[in-house]
């Protein structure tokens, strides 16, 4: 009987203080842990002498596999995902092989803080009301489907929350979306930027729609757009949840 176990985690936005004490617990009880190398360098002081496997970007499949390997031999795994493992992370691609490998039983997710959460605690309250979350990476998402999406959302005002806004190998992608949404939204629609939240070299910026700075954004940073209720007040990004007060 194999007594082995992998177990997806969301180890929060970076921090010790932002891990759920479940996911911490796993970690120190794990044989293995397996990531991207920078979501393993996140890893706590008293957990770096953990066993580690980790790779670059584009290897998601490999560390999944190897992950599944080494439960189905009967180790304890922990695969990390930053944020949550769920919100474009590593928990769908591991039940897709483990359902090609009959190791269903082998996959639990658990989870953690997601970007978004963390950028919002930051930024006061921008996520009250209904959010749309999308992602502007076109690796595996044709840019012709994210651009439908944004302007649905933005049509119907929802929230927006985008991951993975601009790259160097995308440095036009989130102008190109702020292009989409000007027809939907006023121009002095707050914008919340947050550059690695809960982790070193941390930046908070709320602009508009008007003023926001392209060049200041990279790939880690959450932008949250407002609805056309949300407003600023003394730094904070506020959206009503709709209560009389």
């Amino acid at each position: 009987m194999c007594n082995g176990r992998l177990a997806v985690v969301g180890m929060g936005p970076g921090g010790l203080e932002a891990m759920t004490r479940e996911v911490y617990k796993l970690l120190k009880d794990a044989d293995v842990c397996i990531g991207y190398h920078k979501y393993i360098a996140l890893l706590p002081e008293d957990l770096r002498g953990l066993e580690t496997y980790d790779t670059g970007m584009k290897k998601e499949i490999e560390r999944c596999e190897l992950a599944l390997e080494l439960a189905s031999k009967g180790k304890r795994v922990v695969l990390v995902s930053s944020g949550d493992p769920g919100m474009y992370a590593m928990a769908g691609l591991c039940f897709e092989l483990a359902k090609a490998k009959n190791l269903e039983d082998l996959v639990q997710i658990f989870p953690g803080v997601s970007a978004a959460q963390a950028a919002a605690a930051k930024l006061g309250a921008p996520l009250m009301h209904d959010t749309a979350y999308i992602s502007l990476s076109d690796l595996l998402t044709p840019w012709e489907t994210i651009e439908k999406r944004v302007k649905l959302a933005a049509e119907a005002d929802f929230v927006i929350a985008l991951y993975n806004p601009r790259s160097k190998g995308r440095s036009e992608h989130l102008k190109n979306v702020i292009e989409l949404i000007k027809p939907y939204k006023e121009g002095n629609t707050p914008i919340g930027l947050v550059k690695n939240a809960y982790r070193e070299n941390e930046e908070i910026k709320i602009e508009t729609i008007d003023t926001i700075q392209y060049d200041w954004v990279d790939m880690f940073t959450v932008v949250i757009i407002g609805n056309k209720e949300t407003y600023e007040w003394k730094g904070k990004m506020i959206t009503p949840r709709g209560y009389r007060v």
